[in-house]
């Protein structure tokens, strides 16, 4: 079998080779014209364009996402690649000379780069002329960074009906560029949202004994929310609970009616996902009561974790080995970063992975208004999922 990938990735090297700097240049123009989630129709456009340009049919579930297929010359498996295709609300301050065109939006996360990996992949196995078994299917999916998304659409719409597995990638700024790194089982986690509104009542600054103060309640809550994966969940179970926002008042010398926290849970293992929503209204109602106040909670359940299947995941070691080197490739430390490639690996078997893209100049993490990659590592993306599915498509 090894054999069997070394020859694949030696065509696949070659063509991917003869298209890097193209490659790079899909890079650059996507990242040049963002887009936001649910939003993505001129870049829905330019992928077509590519596509069609290879010779492909394209078609879409959505009307928001690109599908195309690749076919084999003999009969093997429908193996499914995805990418994602949407950018973030972020003003760029890279100062690139192909920065982002358009005012508070940035490809701050990698999406251009995985949408450009995709289509180099597509040259690669395009160029093969079906000289492999089964059928690749190549899946351009919108709206991956919000809630909900575009990985859920596309399951419900059917997009997983013909695939007998499916594999993706993300570019990883935790990750040094020219290493990757895989593992078996959940490598990102789940990720929920909470929302706490605290009733108290108002007055003067000056008499704080006139009102019930919702600013005070709020930082006691805030620091109390911490007990909850501490102190009431299974420590062998990892989980993060994190407010990221609170709103109170418009002045400094008013004590507001209101106070309003959110946050984000993320978690691996199902039982804490049905845990924490009724841990953190025991606390929220705990808290407030201790100071005679009320308060009203939401809590949305985002994407579930992503969890890989073993055999595939072998399967993206294994092209690994062949395309970086048996000693570039690890085994990941499950991330707490959440991804709504979870929907498809709840269907199918399938696998994702990271690809190292930090150095000197791409030292900024993901979401970050100076994020960027290192270019070099597209084409190592492209060889990667080509291989990748050649290699689970041949599969007996």
């Amino acid at each position: 079998m090894t054999e069997t990938i070394k020859d694949v990735q030696a065509r696949i090297e070659k063509v991917v080779n003869e298209h890097k700097e193209w490659i790079t240049e899909v890079r650059r123009y996507l990242h040049r014209y963002p887009e936001l989630s649910h939003q993505e129709s001129k870049t829905v456009v330019y992928i077509r364009e590519q596509l069609e340009s290879m010779g492909l049919t394209t078609s879409t579930y959505t009307g928001k996402d690109v599908i195309a297929y690749i076919d084999g010359n003999r009969p093997g498996k429908t193996v499914a690649l995805r990418a994602d295709i949407d950018a973030l609300p972020i003003e760029e301050e890279t100062g690139l000379p192909f920065a982002s065109q358009t005012p508070g939006v940035m490809h701050a996360c990698g999406h251009d780069g995985h949408t450009a990996i995709l289509l180099g992949a597509a040259k690669a196995l395009v160029a093969l002329e079906g000289d492999f078994a089964g059928r690749i299917k190549l899946v351009f999916q919108h709206a991956e960074e919000v809630v909900p998304g575009g990985a859920r659409e596309l399951v419900e719409a059917g997009v997983l009906a013909d695939v007998d597995a499916i594999f993706g990638l993300h570019l990883w700024q935790n990750v040094d560029s020219g290493r990757m790194e895989a593992c078996p089982g959940p490598i990102m986690a789940g990720s929920d949202s909470f929302t706490i509104r605290i009733q108290g009542v108002g007055g003067h600054g000056s008499m704080p004994h006139l009102t019930t103060d919702p600013i005070v309640i709020a930082a006691h809550l805030v620091t109390q929310l911490q007990t909850v994966v501490s102190r009431s969940l299974n420590p062998l179970y990892p989980a993060v609970i994190s407010v990221g926002q609170i709103h109170a008042g418009d002045t400094y010398n008013i004590i507001p009616d209101t106070a309003m926290i959110q946050g984000t849970v993320r978690y691996f293992h199902p039982d804490v996902q049905e845990q924490i929503p009724g841990l953190i209204e025991r606390v929220m109602n705990g808290a407030c009561a201790s100071f005679g106040a009320s308060a009203s909670f939401e809590y949305v359940k985002g994407d579930p974790s992503v969890v890989n299947d073993p055999e595939m995941n072998a399967i993206v070691e294994q092209v690994g080995h062949a395309v970086m080197g048996a000693d570039k490739v690890d085994t990941a430390v499950p991330s707490m970063a959440g991804e709504d490639f979870s929907y498809y690996l709840q269907q199918v078997p399938g696998a994702y992975f990271f690809l190292g893209i930090r150095n000197e100049e791409a030292a900024y993490s993901h979401h970050h208004p100076r994020f960027t990659i290192d270019e070099a590592m597209l084409a190592v993306g492209s060889k990667l999922l080509a291989g990748i599915g050649i290699t689970c498509a041949n599969r007996s």
